[in-house]
């Protein structure tokens, strides 16, 4: 028995064509849903800050302020107490990627099992790693170290493999995920051929396999929610560790 998978990007949403039916300009998914990204983050600060007291009377501005206290925490243990002002982007950052990863969850693509999308985050993280060093050690300081060869292998390997990582992650549990619903339904096929019953269809032709009830649901927990979790916390533990030692 054979099945094939197929394996696409990005679709795309939006196009404006020329007359030569060329493309001028397009959105793709990552874009639009990207934004949606934005919008829910957004939402969310707008919700938790909303009506502050300096003295907390609300579940909502407890929350906000455990998880203030939780990036500030985790940026004085990783880095140090004068690093407070990375906070806001490293907290962003974490925001962005953990939702943009869990949105799968509610029938989006994952905007971080797209490698434009890792790869623009790993750039801007690389920018800002790069102005700490020259910010810490002068112009001078940042370009001596390039008198080793291997220092310039590293520095170009440094946002390759942050973008790398975290796309190769993602958009690997997206695959085996899809990968193992195809054999399970296989599976179910084989199981009705063997018993000699008819596959069940519905009212729309979809085919009921019994395999396919449960067990992605169980897969997707693990790939989507805790192992998405996973690579938002290794991508700012790797934001913090860079730019630490960029400061040194």
């Amino acid at each position: 028995m054979e099945f094939k998978v197929n394996v696409e990007g990005p679709r795309r949403m939006f196009s404006i064509l020329s007359e030569s039916d060329e493309v001028i300009f397009s959105l793709s998914e990552s874009v639009v849903t990207g934004w949606l990204v934005i919008l829910i983050v957004l939402a969310a600060c707008l919700i938790l800050t909303k009506d502050l007291k300096k003295i907390p009377d609300t579940k909502r501005q407890c929350a906000a302020e455990y998880i203030v206290k939780t990036v500030n925490n985790m940026i004085e243990v990783n880095m140090d107490k004068s690093s407070m002002a990375y906070a806001p982007y490293i907290a962003a950052v974490f925001a962005y990627i953990i939702v943009g990863t869990l949105i799968s969850m509610i029938g989006f693509r994952s905007i971080t099992a797209d490698i434009s999308v890792t790869g623009g985050l790993a750039v801007m993280t690389f920018a800002l790693i790069t102005y700490t060093k020259i910010k810490y050690n002068g112009v001078g300081g940042y370009l001596k170290q390039f008198i080793n060869p291997l220092n310039i292998i590293s520095e170009v390997a440094t946002p390759v493999a942050m973008a790398l990582r975290l796309f190769g992650n993602v958009a690997g549990g997206m695959i085996i995920t899809l990968i193992l619903y195809i054999a399970l339904g296989s599976a179910s096929g084989a199981i009705y051929n063997l018993m000699g019953i008819p596959p069940i269809e519905s009212i729309n032709g979809y085919v009921f396999n019994i395999f396919q009830i449960g067990i992605p649901a169980v897969l997707s927990i693990y790939f989507d929610l805790f192992s998405g979790a996973i690579q938002s916390y290794v991508f700012i533990m790797l934001t913090m560790a860079y730019i630490k030692m960029g400061k040194e």
